[in-house]
């Protein structure tokens, strides 16, 4: 069985029907309505930036990896199982998501996997101590996002990956109305929010190489942090 098949095997075990899970997956008739109406993407082209923002994982990798937000960790408890000599931290937040995360790896009886409340913005951990760092539509959401590209490279190895997806506005109009009037009103995105130009311009100021491109309003990114610091 290879990566994506066991992936998809893993979905279908830990189910997805939750409302918030069908949104982020694009996979149930009401997902596939709010991925259409507010973000104007069917489910491949949301399987699509996914799978650019997860490829920094690499198939066999045994490392250390954290995760923030885990969310309800639909989207990478089935990863997981991939990786069964991976060392995998995920934190959040809030409590309940990290609940529904917690539920799902112990359906697929997930062995390597620990969580963590805590905040990005003052993260629990040393200097250097992960191999990947791996952000998911989180930080739209972070109130304090420069504390949280500070921190995330902090506890990052040098040589360490740095990938996710995120939103960025100015790429659909649509996308941004719903952002402004809907989404920060309910308390789910804060701004300010990147453009896919300031972000190639961050992550190029602050890593070595980076991999980034955007699928509408949805920026995906691999980035892997120098080996020796810069001067």
């Amino acid at each position: 069985m290879d990566r994506k098949e066991a992936i998809r095997s893993a979905y279908r075990m830990t189910g997805g029907n939750h409302f918030y899970d069908g949104m982020i997956t694009c996979s149930t008739l009401s997902g596939k309505a709010v991925c259409r109406l507010i973000w104007d993407m069917n489910k491949a082209e949301n399987d699509a930036y996914l799978e650019k923002a997860l490829s920094g994982i690499p198939e066999d990798f045994s490392g250390k990896l954290l995760e923030v937000p885990v969310g309800t960790g639909v989207l990478t408890m089935p990863v997981y199982r991939t990786l069964p000599q991976a060392d995998i931290t995920c934190l959040d937040y809030s409590p309940d998501m990290m609940s529904q995360a917690r539920e799902k790896a112990d359906h697929l009886h997930l062995q390597n996997v620990t969580f963590r409340q805590g905040d990005v913005g003052a993260l629990p951990f040393g200097d250097s101590t992960f191999d990947v760092v791996l952000s998911l539509n989180g930080f739209h959401a972070f109130p304090d996002k420069e504390a949280a590209y500070r921190e995330v490279f902090r506890v990052l190895k040098p040589g360490g990956t740095f990938c996710g997806c995120f939103y960025v506005m100015g790429e659909h109009r649509r996308t941004d109305w719903f952002v402004r009037h809907v989404y920060e009103k309910a308390g789910f995105f804060t701004p300010p929010y990147e453009t896919v130009s300031s972000l190639k311009a961050r992550l190029d100021g602050m890593y070595a190489d980076v991999d980034m491109g955007n699928l509408k309003s949805m920026a995906w990114f691999v980035c892997r942090k120098a080996k020796q610091n810069r001067s």
